[in-house]
């Protein structure tokens, strides 16, 4: 079964940057689209960005200029930098992958746990 872990979220104050990590487990043969969402308090879950296999990335509004997506095909890990981090962006982050896992299978969409991004002085 696919498992996604998300590492790195935690606290900072507006300003500041974070990085999350999103790394997966497994048994699988091929990833195409790795990308990151977030859920606010009483909002709907919302892409961030997304990078898909041949390294074009994609960014919301919110994000582009300050938010930088990449992924490490060898390791199957996708991080997403994040910087000049305001109270707007108070979110859980979720990774997201878009997986083959057998051949001939479908590709499979597998989400993370999440992990609490919090941006307050």
């Amino acid at each position: 079964q696919v498992r996604l872990v998300e590492s790195g979220g935690g606290s900072v104050q507006p300003g500041g940057s974070l990085r999350l990590s999103c790394r997966v487990s497994g048994s699988f043969i091929g990833i195409s689209t790795m990308a990151w969402y977030r859920q606010a308090p009483g909002k709907e879950r919302e892409l961030v960005a997304a990078i898909f296999n041949d390294g074009n990335t994609q960014y919301r509004d919110h994000a582009r200029g300050r938010f930088t997506i990449s992924r490490d095909n060898d390791a199957n890990t996708v991080d997403l930098q994040m910087n000049k981090l305001t109270s707007a962006d108070t979110a859980v982050y979720y990774c997201n992958f878009v997986v083959q896992s057998k051949p001939g299978y479908p590709f499979d969409v597998f989400w993370g746990q999440g992990t609490q991004v919090t941006v307050s002085s």
